[in-house]
């Protein structure tokens, strides 16, 4: 467990949580999160995160959540925020859910609703294994997926292939992404490629199971015969790249594995990277047949989507909007 001292921002919440960064203002706005202001920004403490989770767990919590599917944020002053709108699963909607945790995807919820074969959509926070699920279950209409194959070397063909059986898909690529460990600024512990993986004098925070980050983990322990066990720290889980990093930063862990880009947004955060991502939309052939889904791959490959993703950085571009599948 991260130290209960910790002060996070609405978005790291937000990311910790699974939840959009509006549902995190309206559980301040009503009492069952607490929090407090530092000039025009909302802050709020690791302590006071466990205790609403706690509540939450006991089914005290008045606003307690029905799904973690809401509505992407937008960036409106705090008093303007609406309430999020929750995704019932037997909802009939013509709604999109559109399955993932990176920021591209709220941007791309933000083109779909504006453009002119597009509709309203929904955000779900989950990670990829899971997304896969919700996309074979029919929870979800588009999954996002960064799933490494220990065995093949491969991302996310063979996830899919076996999570999505019989079901004839369409794969647009997004982009590519470098994977790394967060260290402590100077990198005191020289921590340095894989083979770190078997020390012990190091400690490390995962992510949640599921996410393609930790199955990366997991299928590197696995080809290296490192027993989970031995790996200190390895049971302690964050929700979010972000919070991995601040956990690093202060010193509650030596190292973490997680995207670059998310990582350095952190201060005293150093980055060493290890291996590059492929992060892959993934829909339903048949879906296809809606002007909306095809909506999705035509703002894919839009000159101003590839635009505003290099004005964020961190991601490599050169085969954005190809079909995989």
């Amino acid at each position: 467990m991260m130290e209960d001292n910790i002060v996070l921002t609405a978005q790291e919440v937000a990311d910790l949580l699974k939840i959009a960064k509006n549902t995190v203002y309206e559980l301040i706005k009503r009492g069952d999160l607490g929090a407090y202001k530092v000039g025009n920004k909302m802050r709020i403490e690791m302590s006071d995160v466990e205790a609403y989770k706690n509540k939450a767990k006991q089914g005290k919590s008045e606003s307690s959540l029905k799904s973690s599917i809401s509505e992407p944020f937008s960036e409106l002053e705090d008093s303007k925020r609406a309430a999020p709108v929750v995704w019932e699963k037997n909802q009939k909607s013509q709604d999109i859910v559109i399955c993932g945790q990176d920021y591209a995807l709220d941007i791309l919820s933000q083109y779909l609703e504006r453009h002119r074969d597009g509709t309203k959509t929904l955000r779900s926070y989950v990670g990829s294994y899971n997304g896969l699920y919700m996309l074979y279950q029919d929870t979800v209409q588009v999954a996002t997926t960064h799933l490494w194959d220990g065995k093949t070397g491969q991302y996310n063909i063979p996830y899919i292939e076996k999570m999505l059986p019989g079901i004839p898909v369409t794969v647009i690529h997004i982009a590519d992404r470098m994977m790394g460990y967060y260290v402590a600024n100077g990198n005191p512990k020289n921590i340095t490629s894989w083979d770190d993986l078997k020390r012990t004098d190091i400690s490390i925070i995962s992510r949640e199971k599921g996410s393609g980050t930790r199955i990366l983990l997991d299928e590197r322990l696995k080809i290296m015969n490192i027993p989970s066990t031995q790996l200190k720290g390895y049971d302690r889980e964050c929700f979010s790249h972000l919070a991995m990093a601040s956990g690093v930063a202060r010193g509650s862990a030596d190292f973490a594995l997680g995207i670059e880009k998310h990582g350095m947004s952190v201060k005293n955060i150093d980055f060493v990277p290890l291996q590059k991502e492929k992060y892959d939309l993934v829909i339903k052939t048949e879906n296809l047949k809606n002007p909306s889904y095809q909506a999705i791959i035509n703002i894919i490959r839009s000159e101003d989507f590839r635009l505003e993703l290099e004005g964020l950085g961190g991601y490599d571009l050169d085969k954005i909007g190809e079909i995989i599948v």
